[in-house]
């Protein structure tokens, strides 16, 4: 994939690019990482070589960054997962093999989000929703029969005492509450199919995570 647009920051139209990311943007795709999660979030957990390697080999059309003069400033990457894997509970780290998306299966009907990141300076230009629109597009023209990810309920810690996972999901949808990642995964279309306890170690999330999905809507209307 490779695509240009122009987004608007700070009110001035500027130009990216949505590509593949390759291993000449490595070092790139490692700076962004520690542009998006400083210290003190553990360096250990930032993307390393060996986990984007894998990424451009086994899958390298869910390896996608965006590109400003030259400067990698936000990145996607996914795999593809079968029913049997989705199977009953699971976390970021065992759909994911920890970053590292050795169990890719090429035949899977299902491309699954691994991250998503844009540098802090360039959240508000709506790099991160052009991101999520180019899997949708990977997922269309590989025919696959949707995309799903966890996302973090980061707001969810507030009221943990008195709501549930389910009924703080439920209630964002509703418009009860707001929260930073969920209410963006709305904007970019993706629905709400449940949510899953102990996903990831995230204590404002209580550990939680809303499953997210986008179905290929032309697959749907094949029935």
């Amino acid at each position: 994939m490779r695509k240009q647009m122009i987004v608007y920051a700070d009110g001035k139209p500027v130009e990216i690019t949505i590509r593949n990311y390759t291993q000449s943007d490595f070092s790139g795709m490692i700076a962004i990482q520690k542009e998006c999660f400083p210290p003190p979030f553990p360096s250990d957990l930032w993307w390393n070589e060996e986990q984007l390697r894998e990424h451009v080999t086994r899958f390298p059309e869910g390896a996608l960054c965006a590109e400003l003069n030259g400067r990698l400033v936000g990145s996607i990457t996914g795999l593809r997962v079968d029913d049997t894997q989705l199977a009953g509970q699971h976390s970021w780290a065992s759909m994911t093999d920890g970053g590292y998306i050795r169990n890719h299966a090429p035949d899977g009907g299902t491309l699954y989000i691994v991250d998503i990141c844009v540098i802090p300076e360039m959240r508000k230009a709506g790099i991160g929703k052009w991101l999520m629109q180019c899997m949708y597009e990977t997922v269309v023209f590989l025919g696959l029969e949707r995309l799903l990810g966890g996302g973090r309920m980061p707001s969810y810690h507030r009221y943990a005492v008195s709501v549930s996972p389910d009924e703080y999901l439920a209630g964002i949808v509703a418009g009860r509450y707001t929260d930073p990642v969920i209410s963006f995964l709305l904007r970019c279309g993706r629905m709400p199919v449940g949510t899953a306890a102990n996903y990831l170690e995230d204590e404002e999330s209580c550990n939680y995570a809303a499953l997210m999905e986008w179905r290929n809507p032309f697959r749907d209307s094949q029935g």
